[in-house]
């Protein structure tokens, strides 16, 4: 979808658009969202940030997928000068000015940090916030030392763009996520975050991501997903903690997964890209940084770690890569 078409859609006559869902759990599917809903959202992100009138939005995402809509919305509801570029891995590198706002992804951020002038712009822009996927700690650490303000957002398509932002950097800098304005959340007794934010979803999302409140009762922090939970031998063990625990030791594109044991039920497993792959180094560093249980029970090269167009990690991809992995490896042993 280009802007045109996204234009012509939300000046029509009906009370909703379709977006598309990141496909980060399985196949994305399509679903329809009201615009008033939308309009509600903008003001909220727009009014949190203090943007006026006339400053610059970057749009540099799809639209087929709700952040790139939201980046338009936010225009037309604010009426803010919008910057629109075809997305891309380096959206700064045919700006000279920073626009004051931007929405990106931890990859676009990423490697826009590889090139002195587009750090420069990254560094420049007045309100920079990062959604749709993990932000990497030594990604975090660079932007601590930005002089503007960046953010890290939590949100899904369902709550139409980010509910709550987290400050990376200045006196402000937390580890915790503070909700919007009229968004209250609480735990569930599944230990998953419930959103109850009535101007922007019609009923209590309870949502698939497991969390923590602060001893404030409002900011929290999402611990991973209830679906990215492997069953090894009884014990559960988060794909997004051993991720987590390996990413500073680990600097090769990787992916902890699943695949069925008999012994087991579910094996953690690793998926790790061929380009740099050293699979008994990984192996040691596993044994050395993990606990005991939480140690790969497979570890296989893929050409590229699987992702959605969004950036994120595609995980029922990934398992799929691990079944085929494990299957063809066990083929080729009889």
């Amino acid at each position: 979808m280009n802007l045109h078409e996204f234009l012509s859609e939300w000046n029509n006559s009906c009370d909703t658009i379709t977006v598309h869902t990141s496909g980060s759990t399985g196949k994305p599917k399509l679903i329809c969202v009201e615009k008033r809903r939308m309009i509600a959202s903008a003001r909220m992100t727009c009014s949190f940030l203090g943007l006026k009138p006339g400053d610059t939005t970057l749009l540099c995402m799809p639209l087929d997928y709700i952040a790139g809509k939201m980046v338009v919305v936010r225009s037309l509801v604010y009426n803010l000068k919008l910057i629109s570029i075809k997305p891309s891995s380096h959206p700064l590198t045919t700006l000279t000015e920073p626009p004051v706002f931007a929405a990106m992804t931890p990859m676009q951020v990423y490697c826009s940090m590889q090139e002195n002038k587009e750090r420069e712009l990254l560094s420049k822009i007045k309100h920079l916030i990062i959604g749709g996927g993990a932000i990497d700690e030594d990604l975090e650490a660079q932007l601590r030392t930005f002089p503007n303000a960046v953010w890290s957002t939590y949100g899904m398509t369902e709550t139409l763009s980010h509910i709550a932002l987290r400050r990376i950097n200045g006196k402000d800098a937390d580890c915790w996520y503070t909700p919007f304005k009229d968004v209250n959340i609480h735990i569930a007794s599944d230990n998953c975050l419930v959103i109850d934010a009535p101007m922007i979803c019609e009923k209590s999302l309870h949502t698939n991501d497991l969390a923590e409140l602060a001893d404030d009762g409002r900011r929290f922090r999402i611990l991973g997903r209830k679906d990215n939970i492997i069953d090894s031998g009884g014990i559960k063990i988060s794909m997004e903690a051993i991720e987590n625990l390996l990413r500073p030791h680990i600097k090769t594109p990787f992916i902890i997964t699943k695949r069925h044991d008999p012994r087991l039920g579910e094996a953690v497993t690793m998926l790790i890209e061929k380009e740099g792959a050293n699979i008994n180094t990984v192996r040691n560093v596993c044994e050395r940084v993990l606990p005991k249980y939480w140690h790969p029970q497979s570890y296989f090269t893929v050409t590229q770690i699987p992702t959605t167009e969004t950036g994120k990690p595609a995980r029922a991809e990934a398992i799929k890569l691990a079944h085929l992995a494990y299957t063809s490896k066990s083929e080729n042993t009889k």
